[in-house]
């Protein structure tokens, strides 16, 4: 009960992690206007969470090792609570910059830390468990996220209460963690295993743990076998596994569940969900279909097999785009720009206060006029348009036809309707994609990653590709916006399909099958040279060559994105 109690303390790790993912989607649509964010301004906003992720993700392995585990969960969490008051407290874009980079050094170093104190902590028959915990609290913060931004999207200021909701969650987490033990493991590694031996008698509830200790001290001697460069060698074939899982992680995000995640409401009201409030209750069903995904997808790979889900996701993942891309194509609202200039509902939203000076006489006819919904906002619309008309003739009439005709067009486009048809279609492909990435290339390629790398080396060789994770999530983040304003939505779509055909062709050809096998047999197999000259991994085919015995449930092992 007390491992479990632990687990689940530092598993919040997790939830504060997918709600920080998850959570810009919405306060983008509040500060985009509050801010007068350009579209390139608003992918850095986005990104520097990411670039901060990137920057501990180098750095974090040393600080685990060095400080402790449960200290370095301590020290993200208090990050987080800063980078959040840092938010809440100043509305100016280079602190929100500051912020958001504070945060994601944050939930990097967490998501590092509490993978490894858990799997320490844990008993074997119980690792799997324990430590998909994280992932699914991960997948549950993103859902909490979705519906934050739902509940306080007609709320003034209400982006200050998305940011701040982790600040008292972060801060009992850092308390918490201050009581708990540190990992049996370190303590063995810093060679106090006097101390090691009383947490280990904690945590398994009895005196009895020589046995569990002569394992951990064991498999430290291990690890001294690789150093990190042997990653980059032909010794037991490390440089092909390398690739095999850098190729892996590149596929993870160039074929768009990033941009799916931290752009979801900007996307669904580019596509007709029209107000603030529309695009972020649908952006709820992403963070719904994504738990709802996980969990057969954590439940059953031992049954079905991790290949086996990755082809099937990459597949699914094709077909929703192409139909996502089709769909697109035949909406002509904000379909292409999605990020330049704000509709006129967005002004409104934010107050009064926010409206530019040539719409005083529009404020003063409406004060004290109580927000409605959608008939306020369409008579309003007819104000505007009304004085826009007028404006247009009088321009006409100067001479400045062309101008006043550029200003009367904006305003009509914004009021083009989607065909309901096609802009549910559009959000049913949406979900379709987001449960496919969830029960293939989210989960699964970190189960891969951990059962291709011999133990020596695995905790350094996910940090290599974890890196790379975060670096070409940032990269693609960073630009996902002004490709999509230059190309338009329905082409992102078809690039994401190409990847991921591509992604399939990869898994088909490259992926090994490792059901049923232990993590020994994997690596033993992996480790034969003749592996290394040959296109394709088939462990699966090759299994009645093993030797057979009576396998344990395999185990999960650490993932996190």
């Amino acid at each position: 009960m007390f491992t479990f109690l632990s687990s689940a303390i530092a598993a919040i790790s997790g939830l504060l992690m997918g709600y920080e993912l998850g959570l810009i989607s919405g306060a983008l649509l509040h500060l985009r206007s509050i801010l007068a964010l350009s579209c390139k301004q608003q992918e850095i906003v986005v990104s520097a969470l990411l670039f901060g992720a990137l920057l501990a993700s180098l750095t974090g392995g040393f600080l685990i090792d060095r400080f402790g585990r449960r200290i370095a969960i301590i020290i993200a969490s208090c990050l987080l609570v800063l980078g959040s008051l840092i938010l809440i407290l100043s509305a100016s874009y280079g602190i929100l910059i500051v912020g958001r980079t504070a945060i994601g050094i944050s939930i990097s170093l967490s998501s590092i830390a509490t993978c490894v104190y858990i799997a320490e902590i844990a008993p074997q028959h119980r690792r799997g468990l324990l430590v998909s915990l994280n992932e699914l609290m991960i997948v549950v913060g993103i859902l909490s996220a979705y519906i934050s931004n739902y509940v306080f999207t007609n709320i003034s200021h209400g982006w200050k209460y998305m940011f701040g909701l982790v600040i008292p969650i972060g801060a009992l987490q850092a308390i918490a963690m201050y009581f708990l033990p540190p990992s049996p493991r370190f303590l063995v590694m810093k060679g106090n295993d006097e101390a090691a031996s009383n947490v280990l008698g904690r945590l398994r509830a009895t005196s009895n743990t020589a046995e569990e200790l002569t394992v951990i001290k064991s498999s430290l001697k291990d690890e001294h076998q690789y150093n990190f460069l042997d990653l980059f060698r032909s010794k037991d074939n490390m440089r092909a596994r390398m690739l095999i899982g850098l190729t892996l992680v590149f596929f993870v995000q160039t074929t768009g569940q990033p941009n799916i995640l931290f752009y979801a409401s900007t996307v669904l009201k580019s596509v007709g969900f029209q107000s603030n409030e529309a695009a972020s209750l649908a952006s709820t069903g992403v963070g719904v279909v994504k738990v709802v995904s996980t969990i057969p997808a954590i439940v059953f790979v031992d049954q079905v097999g991790s290949k086996t889900f990755l082809c099937i996701g990459s597949s699914i993942m094709a077909v929703s785009l192409i139909t996502m891309g089709l769909v697109n194509l035949n909406i002509h609202m904000n379909a292409t720009n999605i990020c330049s200039n704000q509709s006129l509902e967005d002004s409104i939203f934010h107050g009064a206060e926010n409206m530019s000076a040539s719409n005083q006489s529009l404020k003063e006819q409406f004060a004290g006029v109580p927000f409605q919904g959608r008939t306020w906002l369409t008579t309003l619309r007819k104000f505007e348009i009304a004085k826009t008309e007028e404006q247009n003739s009088t321009a006409m009439a100067g001479g400045r036809a062309s101008a006043a005709s550029q200003t009367g067009s904006h305003v009509v486009t914004d009021t083009v309707e989607v065909p309901a048809a096609l802009k549910w279609l559009s959000l049913a492909s949406l979900l379709v994609y987001v449960a496919a990435f969830s029960i293939g290339l989210g989960p699964m390629t970190w189960l891969v990653l951990s059962e291709i790398f011999p133990a020596g080396i695995r905790g350094r060789a996910i940090a290599l590709t974890s890196s790379m994770n975060w670096g070409i999530n940032l990269l693609i983040s960073l630009t996902f916006l002004t490709i999509t304003d230059l190309i338009g939505l329905p082409w992102v779509c078809f690039i994401y399909t190409i990847m991921s055909l591509a992604s399939l062709a990869f898994i088909i050809g490259f992926i090994p099958e490792t059901k049923g096998c232990s993590l020994e047999q994997i690596s033993m197999e992996l480790a034969k040279k003749r592996y290394a000259k040959s296109s394709i991994f088939r462990i699966g085919q090759r299994r009645e060559k093993l030797v057979p015995i009576e396998l344990p449930k395999r185990d999960l092992h650490e993932q996190f994105y």
